[in-house]
């Protein structure tokens, strides 16, 4: 249904020291699809900045929850009840280590990869069965701890491609709300950049 409202959630870690790491894809996401919208964010009493608007015509609330990254479930369930939002339509825009960089891939529950933030959210909405953005980050180099790894900047070489990426990924969350899982998916996966192979 057109009036059907969304939540769409960045996820990240609040406040300055975070904002390029990579685990931040999320609220970057957000943050292209709030400029979209013409909102700035606001606190809301679920503990997450929100912007409300309309996404793809649709009515639509853009989340960054404010707790850290592995409690993230907290405020998403407190909205989803607030707005009276059903899983289905529920989008989670998040970082993904199983992905290379430059990919960037829809799709509609399945497990959280090790992923705090998605094992969170399951748990709090008591379903898998959500909408995920996932934006590729690639493994890390060498022998490095990936907790470490999702929280450092992105490297130089990243940077010159993530606006076009974190635009990319807003257009998905659109098509998503617009078009549907299957058509996004198709619109999408076969138009990868090249992965960027991480500094080693």
């Amino acid at each position: 249904m057109e009036d059907q409202r969304w939540l769409v959630v960045g996820l990240g870690n609040p406040g300055p020291d975070y904002a390029g790491n990579r685990h931040n894809a999320g609220f970057m996401v957000l943050d292209e699809l709030a400029a979209r919208a013409g909102g700035r964010f606001k606190v809301h009493r679920s503990r997450a900045e929100i912007v409300e608007g309309r996404l793809a015509g649709a009515p639509a609330v853009l989340a960054k929850p404010l707790s850290f990254m592995n409690l993230s479930g907290g405020p998403v369930k407190a909205l989803a009840d607030f707005y009276k939002v059903t899983p289905a339509h529920v989008v989670v825009v998040h970082d993904e280590l199983d992905i290379p960089y430059g990919a960037l891939r829809a799709k509609l529950g399945g497990g959280d990869n090790g992923h705090n933030g998605l094992k969170s959210i399951t748990k709090s909405l008591a379903t898998r069965d959500y909408l995920r953005i996932r934006f590729g980050i690639g493994r890390p180099p060498g022998r490095m701890d990936a907790a470490a790894f999702v929280l450092k900047d992105f490297a130089t070489v990243e940077r010159k491609d993530l606006p076009f990426l974190v635009d990319r990924a807003a257009d998905m969350v659109e098509s998503l709300v617009r078009a549907g899982l299957e058509a996004t998916q198709n619109a999408f996966h076969a138009a990868d950049l090249n992965p960027v192979k991480p500094p080693r």
